[in-house]
């Protein structure tokens, strides 16, 4: 081997062994940058007295504070400290946003979750909250904004490195009030799978019978228990499914139903799938019948697996506890949201499952041939809302979305049809008179985390029964005790009365 080429394999080597030696400093550097301080002292803007964050040995922060706003303002921080890429990717998917950090890949994702309207619906939301409850959002908001103050990039989380190679441009956003409510609305997607379930069985009954379609997706048995088991239910009529004629509405709706079945199942890859089918548990014992004389709570929630998980065990401690902070309550939060979804304070105990009732509804809209963007009520026809949208995306040009909305809500079956090229404007064209609108109860203003916030103080089970008549959507079995040896179970939501039909299948506007 000649000399020259030595010299150059030798180079080669130095070279070689600088960047892994580089790569061995930089790449743990960069992980533990976003690794929370849990020692020490860190003076921020915005509080009113001291806060004390004492991690126990699982690492589960207990924040004790003087006043509400100090406590929900820590909760903020240290959400931000440990879950910022979980609220940052989450906030965008209640926005329908996701377009704006992953550039155009998202586009289709963005188009179907902006004509739902998650944050059409959180902006009326906050508009209607109680000044007490804007406080404890805002006070929320404060505290994820000043861990934002000094800290960006991997010092936030090891994600936005490689974020930075997809989208150098991208630039974290201060938190937002806004942003907490439109988490809500991704979990009560999440927990509302009946609109999957009501295309399915559309688009079986073109080649099934009937019958078919009953057996692969029967009712509750009337002979299986039921919750309480001395409520009477009256006299319940069987299940029926009809197909309807050749013109039928179901019958010529049906294009229209199977693209928007592919078009759910391409929203889960981003999304993850639903938790259809996910049975979780929850029981409470009375203190009639366990050793201590107390009544034992258990609840076990089955929501999707990711990582990091979806909860955030937190403790939150008023000192002292009073009026002005009512707060002694420890459990399981949600990276996003002030306060705790499922735990126990200083009196009670309570549980979530979910209910899975049918609260979401199809309906086929006859469209005006003449315009799109009227539909028969009654034999008349009636203008659609139109809702203008524009969806950023990364590496492109802004998307302009036109959001059609009927008596019964949007109309979702506009996106399977997308134009071919995003980036120009482009005149839809239907195929047939029809339209498939979405009537669901969270597309209605509810006010969720209210409910939370009075669990996490209500004292005994009327205070309790206050805080559920806040919880619409998800619906929910509840369960509780408490310390004076009372234990209760409840259903809070709001699920639809149908003047017509049982929800089974789409039906005509």
């Amino acid at each position: 081997m000649s000399r020259s080429i030595r010299k150059v394999l030798f180079g080669l080597l130095i070279i070689f062994l600088l960047i892994a030696l580089s790569a061995a400093i930089f790449i743990p550097y960069s992980i533990r940058r976003s690794f929370p301080r849990v020692e020490g002292e860190i003076r921020l803007d915005g509080l009113n007295a001291p806060v004390d964050v004492i991690r126990d040995d699982f690492g589960v922060p207990h924040i004790y504070a003087t006043t509400q706003h100090d406590l929900f303002f820590a909760q903020g921080y240290v959400h931000a400290q440990d879950r910022f890429w979980q609220m940052d990717f989450w906030r965008h998917i209640g926005s329908a946003r996701l377009a704006e950090m992953f550039g155009e890949s998202q586009l289709e994702n963005d188009i179907f979750l902006r004509t739902l309207g998650w944050a059409r619906i959180a902006e009326q939301e906050l508009a209607l909250l109680d000044e007490n409850s804007r406080a404890i959002l805002q006070a929320y908001a404060d505290g994820v904004n000043a861990y934002l103050a000094d800290h960006g990039g991997t010092a936030l989380s090891l994600e936005y490195l490689f974020l930075r190679l997809l989208n150098p441009g991208y630039q974290v956003e201060p938190w937002q009030p806004l942003h907490t409510l439109t988490w809500a609305k991704v979990m009560a997607w999440d927990l509302g799978g009946n609109l999957d379930q009501e295309i399915e069985r559309a688009v079986l009954l073109q080649t099934l019978t009937p019958e078919q379609v009953a057996s692969i997706s029967p009712g509750y048995p009337p002979a299986h228990p039921l919750i309480a088991p001395d409520f009477q239910l009256g006299e319940k009529p069987p299940l029926q499914l009809a197909r309807g004629g050749e013109d039928s509405p179901l019958e010529a709706a049906a294009p229209l139903l199977t693209d928007l079945r592919a078009r759910l199942a391409a929203l889960e890859k981003t999304l993850g799938s639903r938790t259809i089918g996910l049975g979780s548990n929850s029981w409470v014992i009375s203190g009639e019948l366990t050793g201590s004389g107390s009544p034992i709570l258990a609840n076990d929630p089955h929501l999707g697996a990711q990582m990091p998980s979806i909860w955030y065990m937190v403790g939150l401690h008023c000192t002292p506890k009073g009026e002005a902070c009512p707060y002694e309550v420890s459990g399981v939060s949600f990276a996003g949201a002030p306060g705790v979804i499922i735990g126990h304070n200083d009196r009670i105990a309570w549980g979530l499952t979910n209910l899975g009732p049918d609260v979401q509804d199809l309906y086929i809209e006859k469209v005006n041939p003449d315009n799109p963007n009227q539909y028969e009520v009654n034999g008349e026809w009636r203008d659609m809302e139109l809702v203008r949208e524009t969806i950023l995306v990364s590496g492109g040009e802004p998307v302009e979305l036109t959001v059609r909305y009927t008596r019964h809500g949007p109309v979702i079956s506009d996106t399977t049809y997308l134009p071919e090229e995003f980036g120009e404007a482009a005149e839809l064209e239907f195929p047939d008179p029809y339209a498939i609108a979405l009537r669901w109860t969270a597309l209605e203003p509810n006010f969720i985390f209210r409910a939370i916030w009075k669990f996490n103080q209500a004292e005994d089970w009327e205070e309790f029964r206050e805080g559920a008549e806040e919880f619409a959507a998800p619906v929910q079995n509840l369960v509780y005790a408490d310390i004076d040896g009372n234990i209760g179970y409840q259903t809070p939501g709001s699920i639809p009365i149908r003047a017509n039909g049982n929800g089974m299948l789409p039906v005509p506007g």
